[in-house]
């Protein structure tokens, strides 16, 4: 394949790729990612691709896509209720709790590990 250029990107008719293309940083206004969209509060509510960028890698590597919605047609974030919080908050308590000793960690426990660190080092010196 062909390396892809900058000005390659450029099909704002979707001649080429399907649908509007344009080179990176150059969408027109109204059009935006499902970041910049959270960013703002909205959401793509089910609304299909409207556009996409495309950004030229080095290399031969295939270009980085983000696809863009129209922002006039987003919908507001729906907000968290108080159950989801509360079932975040418990799967983070499992996440920080050892499993050896019972203790909340105040941190995530490494999955590498399976346990604490002071379990890990205890561990670590019965093995030796």
């Amino acid at each position: 394949m062909s390396r892809l250029t900058h000005a390659d990107c450029f099909d704002p008719n979707g001649t080429r790729f399907g649908i509007p293309t344009y080179p990176w940083r150059l969408a027109p206004e109204g059009l935006a990612t499902r970041r910049q969209l959270r960013a703002m509060g909205l959401r793509p509510g089910g609304q299909a691709v409207a556009a996409q960028v495309l950004r030229p890698r080095r290399h031969g590597r295939e270009p980085l896509v983000a696809y863009l919605y129209r922002v006039e047609a987003a919908k507001p974030v729906r907000a968290m209720t108080a159950a989801k919080w509360a079932a975040v908050h418990r799967a983070l308590a499992a996440r920080r709790t050892c499993p050896a000793c019972g203790i909340d960690g105040g941190y995530c426990i490494p999955a590498s590990l399976g346990v604490c660190n002071p379990c890990s080092m205890t561990s670590a010196a019965l093995a030796v």
